[in-house]
């Protein structure tokens, strides 16, 4: 069975998929952790029990975040279809796939930094004004260091619906095993490609979950 399987199975095609999988999955998640900390921020900082107190921005940011959360990321990628082009210079292939990738998941994940820095106590925030510390000394030796262990563990959720956005992306030309799964497996009905590319996202995805763990366990000062 496995002999029939990799006769199958052009080897060095499914190496090309895996990196570009990994490719667009690294560099659509760095994206997304610096917006999704901008957006992140400003709904802390401009909430009413916020640094900012800003009701009209905070609205809007708000706004902003929900509905992009709310648009299906298949669809998503249709709508940005004109933005990519003109940002890339095509539609097709993983650098393509990196605009609505980000797009799709900073919103997501900066509702997750908010509440990471809902979680930090306020005393020590309180404590950091009083002492005349300034709004970016607060930020970057405050809130941010104290919420690192949550924030580790949101942009780690991040990737892996990132690993499944990649997979949505490569069915309509993005590449990654979505795309050799979708035409070198499903549309040639040859299903031992779509089983294994399916394997092979799976272990990704556990890759992403081990190193995050690690990670947020280490910088977990309780």
């Amino acid at each position: 069975m496995l002999n029939d399987l990799f006769q199958s199975i052009k080897i060095e095609d499914l190496i090309e998929a895996t990196k570009e999988t990994f490719y667009m999955t690294i560099t659509a998640l760095i994206g997304t952790f610096i917006l999704g900390i901008i957006l992140g921020l400003l709904l802390y900082l401009t909430s009413k029990d916020g640094i900012w107190k800003n009701k009209s921005f905070h609205f809007v940011v708000s706004a902003l975040v929900n509905v992009f959360r709310a648009i299906p990321f298949i669809i998503l990628i249709f709508l940005l279809f004109p933005f990519t082009n003109f940002l890339i210079g095509t539609i097709r292939g993983p650098e393509a796939a990196l605009p609505a990738l980000i797009i799709g998941s900073a919103p997501f994940y900066g509702r997750l930094v908010e509440i990471a820095l809902r979680e930090v106590d306020r005393g020590v925030v309180e404590a950091a004004k009083a002492m005349g510390a300034k709004t970016r000394t607060i930020i970057f030796k405050v809130l941010l260091p104290e919420s690192m262990p949550a924030l580790i563990s949101g942009i780690t959720v991040t990737a892996i619906a990132l690993i499944g956005y990649t997979a949505m992306a490569g069915a309509i030309g993005a590449g990654g095993l979505g795309s050799y799964a979708y035409y070198s497996g499903f549309m040639r009905r040859d299903f031992d490609i779509v089983f294994l590319c399916t394997v092979l996202i799976v272990v990704i995805v556990f890759i992403f979950q081990f190193i995050g763990d690690i990670i947020a366990t280490k910088l977990d000062k309780r």
